[in-house]
């Protein structure tokens, strides 16, 4: 009876270990790097200010939805997230470049074509409320 006890306390906890997984929260990515939009190229902050305004951009694909299949940002909805081009002097083509942007106002900057990304933090970090 012992063994048979131990047995299913293993296999408890071994079920307890993969249920975050069962529930998603397992599968999303960890929390990105931030860079200031201030120490972003200035082609990347242009783009950002395009993307506030609506454009007009200029690139024929900018704004198209942006799947995720790399998961390395949040899982959300289809949908949700945004590319734009960030234009690469000398490069004739899109480049690799990119800003993907959040239906909930979040911005990400790729400079390797989505392989890694970093979070754009638009306002200074703040010190007990202050900035």
């Amino acid at each position: 009876m012992p063994r048979m006890r131990r047995l299913g306390l293993a296999l408890l906890a071994f079920l307890i270990g993969f249920a975050p997984l069962a529930q998603g929260r397992g599968t999303m990515p960890e929390p990105r790097p931030e860079v200031s939009v201030a120490d972003l190229p200035s082609e990347a902050r242009a783009t950002i200010r395009l993307i506030k305004q609506g454009g007009p951009f200029p690139y024929e694909r900018d704004g198209i939805v942006f799947r995720n299949f790399e998961k390395h940002l949040p899982s959300r909805e289809r949908g949700y997230y945004r590319e734009y081009t960030v234009r690469t002097p000398g490069v004739k083509s899109r480049g690799a470049r990119r800003i993907v942007a959040g239906r909930g106002g979040e911005f990400y900057y790729t400079a390797d074509h989505y392989q890694s990304f970093v979070r754009i933090r638009e306002h200074p970090r703040t010190v007990n409320g202050e900035r």
